[in-house]
């Protein structure tokens, strides 16, 4: 089903439009407007997967495992020991 719409553009919008069709990119100013609008649909659900997908990510890593301030800075001082070694910045 379709539905006419009353829309208005600005004049590049429309001059944009206008030479998709010339161009034969599109066969009509209307089917330029929707492969917008699905290009955006399209567009707001990947966005939405990917948002959804990080929220789930963060609320696994709420879980755990955590560690303690002292294992945590075990952890980032053999970090930075095994950087200087591969930089040779052993003194």
């Amino acid at each position: 089903m379709t539905v006419k719409l009353s829309i208005s553009l600005t004049d590049q919008q429309a001059e944009y439009a206008r030479k998709q069709v010339e161009e034969g990119r599109a066969s009509s100013t209307s089917a330029v407007i929707q492969q917008a609008l699905e290009a955006k649909r399209r567009e707001d659900e990947e966005y939405q997967e990917w948002k959804d997908g990080f929220f789930d990510m963060l609320a696994e890593r709420e879980k755990g495992p955590f560690l303690n301030a002292e294992e945590s800075q075990k952890a980032f001082d053999e970090m930075i020991a095994e950087k200087r070694r591969q930089y040779g910045l052993d003194a």
